[in-house]
């Protein structure tokens, strides 16, 4: 039995990992079909740098990119993930004859105008997060893109994590009973450099952060009816940055706690998404080299009863963001993230963080 539920698990394990890299299922796909093309607007943002993975799947063709900020411009160039690329002004790329779809990646001040414009002229969106301070913008910009027909996916970068995707097995087989806990925590060590950027965001780690977390809270329990901040500036750095910030999200039967800083020392190996049910547990840790730790009252078909580890094969992020919107664009499937859940989880973002939802 041991030896069966081990072949399960790798099994399973695997047939998760092909949503989250570009294997054969996603070459496949392929075969016959014209490139999508793609370009980018903007490389401020610290998540830029996903367009490799765009340049590497087969599914697209990069066809430029956009960044007006000469320094900015002048930093990329020196980077592989932007050599070779053709540099155009945003109307340049906009115009490109057969474009589908754009990457915005600038600085977050800028998510939101950025956005607005591309889908003005018909793109398809991936919307790096957080999705800016303005919920009425943000809610103009989902209108809109609904209207058209157009994707607008989130970057939040844990959704096509393989061990999220088996908790969303597990949630939706029922496996783990009625869930009463959430508790989530994603931290790092912030150089002063970077604590000067974030700081111009009165959001601070959680706007920062946080958000990625309270993504997969919504996910797993929906809209919460209270949302309780608290936020501090508890290091030793002379800025404005909230550094130490925890949010509670209450729900009717459930509570979930969000946890964000930038002072854990090695808070990327602690980075974890725990979630309990009255039938059992199941804990990812860490949440960028997923593990997962499960514990069941019960056996559920091939997984035992009590406690069990179950590991995965490296994953890149981005890469099965990137094949998911290549499925959407080319109608082989729906989202699976609406305007409203997206529209709540920044809600949630922004009352996490105190701040105004005006």
């Amino acid at each position: 039995m041991k030896s069966n539920r081990r072949h399960s698990i790798q099994r399973i394990a695997g047939g998760l990992l092909s949503l989250g890299s570009l294997a054969a299922s996603c070459r496949a796909d392929t075969t016959g079909q014209e490139k999508i093309k793609i370009g980018q607007i903007g490389v401020g943002h610290a998540h830029a740098n996903k367009l490799a993975v765009y340049r590497e799947s087969p599914d697209y063709e990069v066809v430029g990119i956009v960044e007006p900020d000469p320094q900015l411009r002048q930093a990329a160039r020196q980077q592989p993930t932007f050599r070779d690329l053709p540099w155009m002004s945003e109307e340049q790329l906009l115009n490109v004859p057969g474009l589908q779809a754009v990457l915005i990646e600038t600085q977050v001040k800028d998510l939101l105008d950025t956005a607005e414009r591309a889908l003005q002229a018909g793109k398809h969106l991936h919307l790096d997060k957080p999705a800016g301070q303005s919920l009425p913008q943000f809610r103009r910009i989902l209108d809109m893109a609904a209207r058209q027909q157009l994707l607008v996916q989130m970057g939040y970068m844990y959704r096509y994590n393989p061990g999220v995707i088996l908790l969303r097995e597990f949630l939706e087989q029922g496996w783990l009973g009625e869930v009463f806990e959430v508790h989530a925590v994603m931290s790092k060590v912030v150089q002063d450099d970077d604590r000067q950027r974030l700081a111009e965001y009165p959001g601070g780690m959680m706007f920062e952060l946080g958000c990625h977390l309270l993504d997969l809270v919504i996910g797993i329990l929906g809209e919460p009816d209270q949302v309780t901040a608290y936020g501090q500036h508890a290091g030793a750095s002379q800025d404005a940055l909230l550094d130490n910030m925890l949010a509670v999200l209450s729900y009717p039967k459930a509570l979930a706690t969000v946890k964000s800083s930038a002072l854990e020392v090695d808070g990327f190996s602690r980075r974890h998404l725990v979630v309990c049910g009255s039938e059992g547990t199941l804990q990812i840790q860490p949440l960028d080299r997923p593990e997962v730790l499960l514990t069941l009252s019960a056996a559920r078909e091939s997984y035992d009863q009590g406690a069990q580890r179950i590991r995965f094969p490296p994953y890149q992020r981005y890469v099965a963001d990137a094949a998911d919107m290549a499925k959407i664009i080319r109608s082989q499937k729906e989202s699976d993230y609406s305007y409203a859940h997206d529209l709540l989880v920044q809600e949630t973002v922004l009352r996490a963080c105190n701040l105004p939802l005006n």
